[in-house]
C-alpha cells in the first residue's frame, strides 16, 4: 500500500468532498481517499502504482482544478 496526496483548489463543503471521493474511489487501484475541502487535499491509499495523471483526471473531471500531487 502507498498514499498520495492531491491538491485541490475550489471544494467548499462536504457535498464538493463527496463528488471527489466518489471518482477518486471508482479508480480501480484506489483502496481509499479521504477528502477534506478545509484542507484542500484528498489522501489516496493505492493498492497498486497510478499515473498521477489518472489521479488528476478523475478529480478535474469533477470540475475541480488539481494544483500538485504528491
Amino acid at each position: 500500500m502507498m498514499t498520495k496526496t492531491i491538491k485541490i483548489e475550489g471544494m467548499m463543503c462536504g457535498h464538493c468532498e463527496a463528488a471527489v471521493k466518489k471518482a477518486l474511489e471508482a479508480l480501480d487501484q484506489v483502496e481509499t481517499a479521504e477528502v477534506s475541502h478545509e484542507a484542500g487535499t484528498a489522501v489516496v491509499t493505492l493498492e497498486k502504482e497510478v499515473a498521477d495523471e489518472v489521479l488528476k483526471n478523475a478529480v478535474e473531471a469533477q470540475d475541480y482544478p488539481v494544483k500538485g500531487i504528491e
